[in-house]
């Protein structure tokens, strides 16, 4: 005479059946809890490498992308690894401050002639910049490129793409961030919106030539003599 043993069904059993059922429905549910959990991660990684509604001129072909305060995060998940560049005139380095933590490897010049056409002061690529990267940082090294509000970082992004370069983030608000745009605030026309600077992360005027790949400028000639 064969007998099953029930496990006993009330409300407070959220598996009835036999115990072997029981087992085998508390395995499938820590399954799914286990499978929910790892999409939600992979979700949080993935948001790095949507468009995040990026301005066009501030996407790359990576497509990895983070805000001040995430690149800032993330530099101090792994200060070893993760890297954080700054790709900015020497001027600006020096003038408006940087991350304490960065590395500056300027992705364009500042050229003092003026651009009549323009209105501004034009800029000049630097030709050393892939090679001076590929000189402090590996391939796989993680770097977060930063400039004045994402729009320099994402073509250095591109360029870097190109050298072999594969987890290369664009910090998309920049040092200094976006421009306000509402005639009712003090700030509008101002770059008080979001960036480094504007997210309280620290900076400092601060300079350190080790971290400074600076352009190499002909020998001065010695001043005439009255």
């Amino acid at each position: 005479m064969m007998i099953s043993r029930q496990v006993a069904r009330h409300p407070g059993n959220p598996f009835p059946g036999t115990e072997r059922e029981q087992a085998m429905k508390r395995t499938m549910a820590i399954s799914w809890l286990v499978l929910a959990s790892l999409g939600v991660y992979a979700q949080a990684q993935d948001a790095s490498k949507s468009d995040r509604s990026v301005p066009k001129e501030k996407q790359t072909s990576l497509g990895l992308y983070l805000t001040a305060q995430e690149a800032y995060e993330k530099w101090k998940t792994d200060p070893q690894q993760v890297k954080i560049v700054d790709v900015r005139t020497p001027e600006e380095y020096v003038f408006v401050g940087h991350p304490a933590m960065a590395w500056h490897i300027p992705f364009k010049f500042q050229v003092y002639q003026w651009d009549a056409s323009g209105r501004k002061l034009p800029m000049r690529a630097n030709p050393a910049f892939v090679s001076q990267v590929t000189n402090l940082f590996k391939p796989s090294d993680t770097l977060l490129v930063i400039c004045r509000s994402g729009g320099r970082s994402a073509q250095a992004v591109d360029l870097l793409a190109k050298a072999g370069f594969k987890q290369v983030y664009s910090v998309i608000d920049g040092m200094e961030g976006d421009v306000v745009d509402d005639p009712e605030s003090v700030f509008h026309g101002k770059r008080m919106k979001n960036g480094w600077k504007n997210s309280g992360l620290p900076w400092t005027w601060d300079l350190y030539p080790e971290k400074m790949c600076l352009p190499t400028m002909p020998n001065e000639a010695p001043a005439a003599k009255p």
